[in-house]
């Protein structure tokens, strides 16, 4: 199983327009990722409702989890998308 921990680079966290362009790169993976913000369960990367209601802000830490085939890139790839700016 992969992990990455990685900070939240969008000023408005992950709320709407930076939520979606996550959900929507997570959805297009070849495997099941999970988000987790620490104190509160993992959720499915490619859940709108569950990305919203980690209520993850700016300079959050969040560990992004998968397994499988590929599980280190697509989690590479996920991990830098999440660290910058997704509302300019």
């Amino acid at each position: 199983m992969a992990q990455r921990v990685v900070s939240i680079g969008s000023r408005s966290g992950l709320h709407a327009r930076p939520a979606a362009t996550f959900v929507q790169a997570a959805s297009q993976a070849s495997l099941p990722v999970t988000i987790a913000v620490d104190g509160k369960p993992p959720v499915a990367a490619d859940s709108m409702l569950g990305v919203m209601t980690l209520g993850a802000g700016y300079g959050d830490q969040v560990t992004l989890t998968a397994d499988g085939d590929r599980a280190e890139a697509v989690l590479e790839e996920l991990a830098a998308l999440l660290s910058k700016e997704l509302d300019a």
